[in-house]
């Protein structure tokens, strides 16, 4: 798979010829100075301090070295450093106030149709946009910590973006405070491995328009509305974290028009919704974990060919909610702990089905402020008779083999 590929060679060395120091004491005192004398092939060496470089451009392919995080200041008017070549390195600077701009994209660092660039260990605070890849292919971003403050998302630009990009490594790095932590769109053939993205003021991720990426092992915790997944293709998501995802629109992650993926052991804890699947088709959901969510999965009526198997549901409010009768998806061999069966034959397997959407649920989803009676005993009275003799809940939407314990995943 390329994704796999993407991340062996995600260490991939550059050589490069003379070294260029820039510092008080240095034969260079600014940045801009020392790029404009550098060759294709050169490191420039810029000592810690305080540079206000107003642009920089590079349109070399060299490797500029930040010692001690020399700061480069946008003074809240201009693009930090704008990168319009191939096999550029940069690396250990603190980059802030970028400027802001409701027609220009303004970034701390901005990749400009570029090959083989690096952004590695370097610190943004305050910026517009953190990162931003405009047809970049071969980039990798890694290790940098970006943080914004703004309180509002008209103010506010992504912190890793993404567009029109390919083979992009998003590898190890911490994003909060941005509009969205992490945004790809029209990104094909890459991965976002090891990332935390919290407290962004709308998603953790918002990924459109992309095919064939993978999301391994990162964090998406307590941002506006979770992570949203969009209108792709061939989408794998394995090992993550989905927590606190809180808020009448929130869910852990969104699935909107997404087609022929996989989501395989993940965990979602305290979200509203930890799955909102809508217009989702030949999903394969195995081996995660739903604990204490509001809904663990809701599943609209256009949805086809959703796997669902080896999965854990513990302590949420509502396993499975639908808004349709007609169910054409496939449930089994899940743990559920709401599961009052038996096993008479001692195989852990349930020998009677398990139907997870509760008729409680569909009232909830067609009259919300139903919801104060949840804990009412007539409540529990027609979810027991509902279970007997199913009325509302959709026929064949339930596990015919649900498991007595959960799984160790």
């Amino acid at each position: 798979m390329k994704w796999a590929l993407i991340i062996l060679n995600c260490c991939s060395l550059y050589s490069f010829g003379g070294v260029l120091k820039v510092g008080k004491k240095e034969a260079y005192k600014s940045i801009t100075a020392a790029v404009a004398a550098a060759k294709n092939g050169d490191t420039v060496w810029v000592s810690g301090g305080h540079y206000f470089e107003k642009n920089l451009v590079i349109s070399k392919s060299i490797v500029l070295k930040g010692i001690d995080h020399p700061v480069l200041d946008g003074e809240n008017k201009y693009e930090n450093i704008s990168i319009k070549t191939n096999d550029v390195v940069v690396d250990g600077f603190l980059l802030q106030h970028t400027g802001v701009s409701s027609l220009v994209d303004f970034a701390a660092i901005k990749i400009y149709n570029s090959r083989n660039v690096t952004v590695i260990n370097n610190i943004i605070r305050d910026a517009f946009f953190g990162i931003y890849s405009q047809y970049g292919t071969h980039c990798l971003i890694k290790n940098n910590l970006l943080t914004a403050f703004s309180k509002e998302e008209q103010r506010s630009g992504n912190g890793i973006h993404c567009w029109k990009s390919d083979s992009m490594q998003i590898i190890a790095n911490t994003v909060s405070g941005h509009r969205d932590g992490i945004y790809f769109e029209f990104v094909t053939n890459s991965v976002i491995w090891r990332n935390n993205s919290f407290k962004n003021l709308r998603y953790g991720l918002h990924f459109m328009f992309s095919n064939d990426d993978a999301y391994i092992t990162n964090i998406f915790e307590n941002n506006g509305a979770g992570v949203a997944v969009m209108f792709s293709k061939g989408v794998k998501m394995f090992n993550n974290y989905f927590k606190e995802n809180w808020g009448d629109a929130s869910y852990g992650i969104l699935l909107k028009e997404i087609n022929d993926s996989y989501i395989g052991s993940n965990h979602f804890e305290k979200n509203t919704s930890a799955i909102f699947a809508e217009g989702a088709n030949r999903i394969v959901l195995k081996k995660n974990v739903f604990k204490n969510n509001g809904w663990a999965f809701k599943i609209q009526a256009s949805c086809s060919d959703i796997t669902l198997e080896q999965n854990n549901f513990l302590g949420n409010t509502f396993d499975v909610g639908t808004n349709g009768s007609l169910v054409l998806n496939f449930f089994n061999n899940n743990y559920w702990d709401k599961y009052e069966g038996y096993d008479l034959n001692r195989d852990h397997i349930g020998d009677i089905p398990y139907r997870p959407v509760s008729m409680y649920s569909i009232i909830i989803e067609k009259n919300p402020p139903a919801m104060v009676l949840f804990h009412s005993l007539i409540v529990s009275l027609m979810d027991k008779s509902e279970k007997v003799i199913p009325s509302l809940t959709p026929e064949n939407l339930k596990d015919e083999h649900p498991l007595m314990k959960p799984l160790p995943l």
